[in-house]
């Protein structure tokens, strides 16, 4: 389930580029279009993120060495953008690992929740409840 999405540092430093937070939506909408697509299967209430304005889906699946593999999608362009923030963010880590992973501070230097609509934001915080959630199950 991997994708070409960028690591965190790249992610970092290709937000720093854009000069303007029309370039960074562009950008997030860029990145949505990395992810790989996920199976009408994979589309089931288990993987759906609830509390997002969006339909959304988060697939979490445990690899062999004990690391969480993501892929997702929405139905909304810049929403498949915030989803690929937070795979990039929670990729290959054990479930151990995204439970004390500081998400907020990532945000923090992307500057991203003052420039995102609430509902947008609180979709963004229901991904990661959801996130964290399943992790938990998962260890």
């Amino acid at each position: 389930m991997m994708s070409a999405l960028p690591d965190e540092n790249k992610l970092l430093f290709n937000f720093s580029r854009c000069k303007n937070w029309e370039e960074r939506y562009l950008y997030l909408i860029e990145l949505g279009e990395k992810l790989l697509p996920i199976s009408d299967i994979q589309k089931q209430v288990k993987n759906y993120v609830t509390g997002c304005q969006s339909q959304v889906w988060i697939v979490m699946e445990l690899n062999s060495d004990g690391k969480i593999q993501f892929a997702g999608d929405s139905d909304a362009a810049i929403v498949k953008g915030l989803i690929a923030l937070v795979i990039i963010i929670f990729q290959n880590k054990t479930g151990q690992q995204i439970l004390f992973t500081d998400s907020n501070s990532f945000f923090q230097k992307l500057l991203l929740e003052q420039h995102l609509t609430p509902s947008r934001s609180q979709g963004l915080h229901a991904m990661i409840r959801s996130i964290h959630h399943r992790a938990e199950q998962m260890i």
